[in-house]
């Protein structure tokens, strides 16, 4: 008989072959404290179910990113507007060969035969298709089979955090499929009859791409039709007066199928207001098999499309083109990250790459939709871009938001603009929802909501205004405050930048908020938006009538055709794209070129939310921009 000595022994080795291999402890890596809202477990999922794990490598240098870009972007620097070629952005964040050495030898070291993983060509992940068991032991975990409220979908992850060695985990951004929901579960399934439904545990459905009818915070609203003779939104139209001195291509708009403008939309409004431009279309750019679906039509399906190009090209005119980047089929749609990755091959690895388990997959694996092959970085970026789509921040985690966020910052360098609306339901999240303790929304929450991509330091977000009612558009704007309220307010997950610091401790110092920590994040996070413009009362050809339509997604296309005005001024002298534009506005002088609102607020979740104030604010953030002072002043710099 074994002697107690002799015992504790062996069940030491037993659990060394048990445990996986590590010279260090484990530690939690990623966490969530909460299921997202209208997911429930069902099940553990079997052990036999085979994951396509991917690990996603860490890159070198994220740590001086907000550096490099103010370099590039400060108005004050040696080296503004000296922006980076895509190739010196890849090779500057590309994983390590100690990096790539060390996690390698952690998942073969933990029993994952050498032949099983693989590094993607750009080094940027590591995969591997492990069993749910290998995946359990790996990361110290347990996975779940998730269902969404109406049963309709399945969606595999982990239980509440995962865990990697400590000397891994310094290595690593994120491993998928882990903890990732990309966004809340509607209680009705809102896709076009006749689109294939999707059962697999382990990814996502169409349901979830960010062009689904009604998707996301910054979706716009109707009051319905309006007599063709109203003279709302005539103003708009003729208020920029900027004559294009050089027809480039340096604005863009991005929409994401079944999400579509109408063409006969198009020449309803610029026959009404801008009649030179009938007949002009966007310049189409395909991404991932997308394209202007017609087999649907109404306001859900073409409310954001017409809005963004009626407004967007009556505004720069006939002579200045604007690109249209249309994202995802009708079967897996696309999201910002399918995007981006058709704007930079080097996002299509970075930090591991997009997570199958939400992000569409081209070609379709299951067939039925595109087949073609992914679009990764086919799509040159353009000077100008804008987008009116947004989730909660809630709604995913901050790993998935801070890989995002630092692509815009990567764009940024390369010289673009990126634009994003900032919201529509004031402090509150899409729907109205808010925050609980625990981090759960629901419509009875009491602390603030914020927005993504709203929230990331590397965009401009834009927020809204109106012409108040029975004033004229030559008298002080107020926060919108019909229909919509402007997003806007205080990150639970980005840090203050640099640049606004000054701008923002201003407005809390000298007009601070009746509100405490149980309301909204007061630890010195990002506030946003970043600038407004008016989001009320625009007139749209929509479906052969005209509708009166409101939103933030009406005030971002605005401001990017403003913006792209800019970017044409400084081309026809020789000079660069103003590019990443935050740092130069938040400067004393630039923020003097806006029109300061100093009236109204944001409600949401109990509360009249944040007020305008004199300088910059939660609500309108510097104001809405003066074409004619803020030309100048862009057209001084190098």
């Amino acid at each position: 008989m074994l002697g107690i000595r002799a015992l504790v022994v062996l069940a030491a080795l037993l659990c060394a072959v048990a445990a996986p291999s590590s010279s260090s402890p484990f530690v939690v890596h990623e966490s969530r404290s909460h299921v997202p809202l209208g997911w429930t477990p069902l099940r553990r999922a079997d052990a036999d179910m085979i994951l396509p794990l991917r690990v996603g490598l860490a890159q070198p240098n994220l740590e001086n990113l907000e550096a490099y870009i103010m370099d590039v972007s400060h108005p004050h620097s040696s080296n503004y507007g000296k922006h980076w070629s895509a190739a010196k952005v890849a090779e500057t964040f590309r994983p390590t060969a100690e990096t790539v050495d060390t996690v390698r030898a952690w998942l073969t070291g933990s029993g994952i035969e050498a032949n099983r993983v693989k590094l993607t060509s750009n080094g940027g992940w590591l995969t591997a298709d492990v069993s749910v068991a290998e995946a359990e032991r790996l990361l110290g975990t347990e996975y779940f089979v998730y269902q969404s409220a109406n049963e309709d979908q399945r969606h595999i992850a982990c239980h509440e955090k995962y865990h990697l060695p400590e000397h891994v985990s310094k290595h690593v951004e994120l491993v998928s499929p882990t903890l990732h929901f990309d966004a809340r579960v509607g209680e009705v399934d809102s896709r076009p009859v006749g689109l294939e439904r999707r059962n697999n545990e382990a990814r996502k459905s169409s349901k979830y791409a960010v062009g689904q009818p009604g998707f996301g915070t910054s979706f716009p609203k109707t009051t319905g039709t309006v007599e063709a003779g109203s003279s709302y939104g005539v103003s708009l139209t003729i208020a920029l007066t900027w004559g294009p001195k050089q027809p480039k291509v340096n604005a863009l708009l991005v929409e994401y199928t079944p999400q579509a403008y109408l063409p006969a939309d198009l020449d309803m409004f610029f026959k009404k207001f801008s009649p030179s431009q009938v007949g002009e279309r966007p310049i189409m750019n395909s991404i991932d098999g997308g394209y202007l679906q017609t087999e649907f039509t109404n306001f859900s399906y073409n409310g954001e499309s017409d809005l963004d190009f009626q407004y967007s090209m009556a505004l720069v005119g006939s002579k200045q083109p604007v690109n249209l980047y249309q994202a995802g089929d009708m079967v897996e749609g696309a999201s910002f990250n399918n995007l981006l990755d058709a704007l930079d091959a080097s996002y299509c690895t970075f930090e591991g790459g997009d997570d199958p388990t939400y992000d569409s997959i081209y070609p379709d694996p299951e067939g039925g939709g595109y087949e073609g092959p992914e679009d990764c970085g086919t799509i040159k970026p353009a000077y100008i871009m804008s987008t009116s789509y947004g989730y909660n921040e809630a709604d995913l985690t901050p790993a998935y938001e801070q890989r995002q966020c630092a692509e815009y910052a990567k764009l940024g360098l390369m010289g673009t603009t990126v634009l994003y609306s900032s919201g529509d339901g004031g402090v509150a999240g899409n729907e109205d929802l808010c925050l609980n303790a625990d981090g759960t929304q629901t419509a009875n929450g009491t602390m603030f909501n914020p927005s993504f991509p709203g929230t990331c330091p590397y965009i401009t977000s834009v927020g809204a205004t109106q012409v108040n009612p029975n004033a004229t558009v030559w008298e002080p704007e107020s926060a919108c405050e019909q229909v919509i309220y402007s997003g806007g307010g205080f990150s639970n997950v980005f840090k203050m930048p640099s640049y606004q610091k000054a701008a923002v401790e201003r407005y809390l110092s000298e007009y601070p908020p009746p509100y405490s920590s149980a309301q909204y994040n007061t630890s010195g996070s990002r506030g946003f938006p970043d600038i407004a413009a008016n989001g009320a009362n625009y007139v749209v050809a929509m479906d052969g009538e005209f509708e009166l339509v409101y939103g933030t997604s009406a005030a971002s296309p605005v401001s990017a055709a403003i913006l792209s005005a800019v970017n044409d001024a400084r081309l026809a002298i020789g000079k660069g794209p103003i590019g990443f534009i935050n740092p130069t506005i938040y400067t004393a002088e630039f923020m003097m070129a806006f029109n300061d609102i100093t009236t109204g607020s944001n409600p949401g979740c109990g509360t009249e939310g944040f007020n305008a104030r004199p300088g910059w604010d939660p609500v309108t953030g510097l104001g809405t921009p003066n074409f004619a002072k803020l030309l100048p002043l862009w057209l001084a710099l190098p």
